[in-house]
């Protein structure tokens, strides 16, 4: 799909007059912070804009432009913004103190609730960010294991440190063979020779994964997977591929490490709930915090008894200023412990009539696009291939699609730049039937789309 380059501008020229506020903020951040922001995932052009307020399911930028937010921080906020049950647990904390050098009884309480509903979170431990909660979790896997090399997947995001930023988006010209990929590292700084100890196969293919394993036994510590690939596509699994390689890793004495930060809000316990699979290690994240800055590790108990100091120094040592935060847990119990399953039910419900209507006018308006996802997650990718693996995300019309994410934004309609939401609980159809409403008019009016 082609779009001219006249209606590509007036996309632009639309933001930068409802965004005046947000255009001089940027330009002055840019003399302070590094890039205009401390976050490179919520930059984009011509610049991001500056919210002021969310509420519910909307927010507000400095403008004063109100937005439906499909996006949630990145999936993080299953309530939405401003949720009172979370607002009264963190105010109620704060006024007796947000951080302690001490446990306290939240970290239990909100801990048992996670390994209630994940089993096989025999044991756990509480971090500030996912990239720590995946660190820790490759730290136990080679410790456990004595071997050195991490497989994942193409495409898979696991955070920012040396062993996960790898191969998240390579480039299709370095990436090597769809059937046996190269491994990318994703950032300067990150060493070859770490780059090497990562292992990176297709998603979605158990025949490529199990020769790839195959051709590095024995040096294999763990298999990382997003069993729902989240940042890059909201790509699901195949029927048996996560059986498959349940079974290949015990097979060959390797780790299988569930990364849930994202997939964990599609069921109740998460995406080894959903698919009926159970890992070694899982991390977690956004969610289990009521949307403050908080993660998990857990798994076998075997395995996280490396992290126990009751017999003297631990095997590996785990700290961190703000780990289990009491305002943060305050939060994850009142946040998280409020998801039922009759939530989970509304918001999948909300994002299967999402991605059942815009597909269908997407056949209607003969647009080469499709919308992907499994409960509450969705992603809108301009190709007609099918959504299987990185590759077929790579190689959808990006460029289009940055240009209706933004067009969304100028209709009300606030999702990622690379098309990637999620519905929250405090959604209605109202919002799905305003999201559809947009998407016809940015298709058919400002990406001039003839029928």
């Amino acid at each position: 799909m082609t779009v001219q380059p006249a209606a590509a501008e007036r996309i632009l020229a639309t933001y930068r007059e409802r965004t005046k506020r947000s255009q001089e903020l940027f330009a002055r951040a840019g003399h302070i912070l590094e890039g205009g922001t401390t976050r490179t995932s919520v930059f984009f052009s011509p610049y991001p804009c500056y919210i002021a307020e969310g509420k519910g399911c909307r927010i507000t930028d400095l403008d004063g432009n109100v937005r439906i937010d499909f996006l949630n921080n990145y999936t993080s906020l299953m309530h939405g913004h401003a949720y009172p049950p979370i607002v009264e647990a963190v105010t109620r904390q704060i006024q007796k103190g947000s951080a302690y050098a001490a446990p306290s009884e939240l970290e239990v309480e909100l801990a048992a609730l996670i390994q209630q509903r994940l089993p096989s979170l025999e044991r756990l431990r509480f971090t500030n960010s996912g990239s720590e909660a995946v660190m820790f979790a490759l730290r136990a896997a080679r410790a456990f294991t004595g071997r050195r090399k991490i497989a994942k997947f193409e495409g898979g995001f696991h955070g920012s440190h040396e062993l996960a930023q790898v191969s998240v988006a390579p480039s299709l010209d370095k990436a090597g063979p769809g059937e046996s990929p190269h491994s990318v590292p994703d950032s300067a700084g990150i060493p070859s020779d770490w780059a090497d100890e990562v292992v990176i196969m297709p998603f979605n293919d158990i025949a490529a994964v199990e020769r790839i394993l195959d051709r590095h036994a024995g040096t294999v510590a763990a298999l990382i997977v997003e069993p729902i690939i989240g940042a890059g596509g909201v790509i699901a699994p195949r029927p048996g591929f996560l059986q498959g390689l349940r079974a290949l890793t015990a097979k060959r004495g390797i780790l299988l490490i569930f990364d849930e930060i994202i997939s964990l809000r599609v069921a109740l316990g998460g995406a080894q709930e959903l698919y009926g699979v159970r890992p070694d290690l899982t991390t977690l994240g956004k969610i289990i915090s009521g949307g403050m800055p908080m993660a998990a590790f857990g798994g076998r108990e075997d395995i996280m008894a490396l992290f126990d100091p009751r017999q003297g120094p631990p095997a590996i040592p785990q700290s961190g200023t703000f780990n289990a935060a009491t305002v943060c847990c305050a939060a994850g119990v009142a946040g998280y412990g409020a998801i039922t399953p009759a939530v989970q039910a509304h918001i999948a419900r909300l994002a299967e009539d999402l991605r059942t209507r815009a597909n269908a006018l997407f056949r209607r308006l003969h647009v080469p696009a499709q919308v992907v996802g499994v409960g509450s997650l969705f992603n809108i990718h301009f190709t007609e291939a099918p959504i299987v693996d990185y590759r077929a995300v790579a190689r959808g019309d990006r460029q289009t699609l940055s240009l209706l994410a933004l067009a969304l934004m100028n209709r009300g309609i606030f999702l990622a730049p690379r098309g990637m939401g999620c519905t929250s609980s405090v959604m209605t159809h109202a919002e799905i039937d305003e999201f559809l409403t947009a998407l016809e008019g940015a298709l058919m009016e400002d990406l001039e789309v003839t029928r």
